[in-house]
């Protein structure tokens, strides 16, 4: 489960993103998205460092919550969710990208 807090909710139109484990192929901690193509941004807000919301590059849908890239988890998806990947700011990125490889595993 992803979910926005404070504004961020507001600027993605997004309340809580539930994925099923099943439907998840990987997470990696990524903090080279900053040179990633981000494609066009519709909705959400886009500011240098501050990516909330829903992304459309190469034909693929994405959701970003990042808040500086240093940071920074790419979830892939499978084509039955409606994002192919999530791409997300968290506290412990080599920690959350490993529980949820291992979660993964385990299935």
């Amino acid at each position: 489960m992803v979910e926005p807090l404070g504004l961020n909710k507001l600027w993605s139109f997004t309340r809580r993103l539930e994925i099923p484990l099943a439907h998840v192929r990987g997470a990696t901690f990524d903090p080279g998205m900053r040179d990633e193509p981000k494609g066009w941004r519709g909705p959400g807000l886009g500011l240098p460092g501050k990516l909330v919301g829903t992304y459309h590059a190469d034909g693929k849908k994405q959701f970003w919550n990042i808040s500086g890239y240093d940071r920074a988890v790419v979830v892939t998806l499978d084509s039955a969710e409606r994002f192919d990947r999530l791409v997300i700011t968290v506290d412990n990125p080599n920690e959350v990208a490993d529980a949820i490889n291992g979660a993964r595993g385990a299935l």
